[in-house]
C-alpha cells in the first residue's frame, strides 16, 4: 500500500494541472509586449520602434538575445524545482502552475524577439502552434482550418498539456525520493525548460528566417522594377 501512495499522479491530473496552469499564466502573468519592448530597447540599445522591426536586426543578434532569454528561465525553473521539491512525495501537480507560467512567458518573449506579436486572434493561434512545436508536435493546417478560432486555442493547449504531462511523468519520477527531490527536481526543471526553450527558439528562428527571405525577395523585386530597361533610354 505504501508503494502505491508514492506513485506519480495519473496522467489526467497532470494534464489538468498543466492546462489550468497555461490558462492562468496566459491571463494573469503574460508578457506585456509594450513593456517588454521598452525593456529590450533599454537593455540592448536596439533601434526598434516595434517588434516587427526585429526583421531588420542582424540574425546573430536575435539568436544571442534568444539564448540570453532562455537562460534566466532555466535558472528560475531550478529555484522552482528545488524549493518546492523538498521532502515531498508528490510535488509534480502543485508546482505545475509556476512551471507552466515560466514556459508560457518564455515562449511569449521568444515570439516577440523574433518579430511575432500575438495581439490578434490569428496571431494568438500562431503562438500556441509554436507552443505545440516546442512540445515536439506538428498539428498541421488541417487542425486549424476545421475549427473556429475560439475553439482552436483551448484544443491546442489541451494537446500541449497532454504532451507536457507525459514528459513530466517520464522525467520526474526521481522526485518521489524525498531526500533527493530538491536537487533532482531543480535539475530536471532546468533541463525541461532548456529543451522546450531550445525547440521554441528553433521554431521561431526558422519562421523568422523564412519571412525575412520573403521580405528581401519582395524588396529586390521592387527595386528591379524601378530600374529603367535599356529600350526606355532610347
Amino acid at each position: 500500500m505504501a508503494k502505491s501512495q508514492g506513485r506519480i499522479p495519473i496522467p489526467g491530473r497532470l494534464r489538468d494541472a498543466i492546462f489550468n496552469g497555461f490558462n492562468r499564466a496566459y491571463i494573469h502573468v503574460k508578457v506585456d509586449p509594450d513593456e517588454y519592448l521598452r525593456r529590450v530597447q533599454r537593455a540592448h540599445g536596439l533601434p526598434i520602434q516595434s517588434f516587427r522591426d526585429m526583421f531588420f536586426v542582424p540574425q546573430e543578434t536575435l539568436d544571442n538575445l534568444a539564448d540570453q532569454t532562455i537562460s534566466p528561465s532555466m535558472e528560475l525553473a531550478v529555484l522552482d524545482g528545488a524549493g518546492l521539491g523538498i521532502g515531498r512525495f508528490l510535488p509534480v501537480v502543485p508546482d505545475m502552475g509556476l512551471l507552466s507560467a515560466i514556459v508560457v512567458r518564455l515562449l511569449q518573449k521568444l515570439s516577440l524577439l523574433y518579430g511575432f506579436e500575438y495581439s490578434t486572434d490569428e496571431e494568438l493561434v500562431t503562438f500556441w502552434l509554436a507552443a505545440a512545436s516546442a512540445a515536439g508536435m506538428d498539428l498541421g493546417r488541417e487542425f486549424i482550418e476545421k475549427q473556429a478560432v475560439e475553439r482552436v486555442v483551448p484544443r491546442i493547449m489541451e494537446r500541449v498539456a497532454v504532451k507536457m504531462g507525459a514528459e513530466v511523468a517520464e522525467r520526474w519520477s526521481a522526485r518521489l525520493i524525498p531526500l533527493l527531490s530538491s536537487a533532482i527536481g531543480g535539475g530536471l526543471n532546468y533541463y525541461f525548460v532548456r529543451e522546450w526553450g531550445r525547440r521554441a527558439k528553433q521554431h521561431f528562428r526558422e519562421k523568422h528566417r523564412a519571412l525575412r527571405a520573403q521580405m528581401a525577395f519582395a524588396g529586390s523585386q521592387q527595386l528591379t522594377a524601378q530600374i529603367p530597361h535599356p529600350e526606355q533610354n532610347n
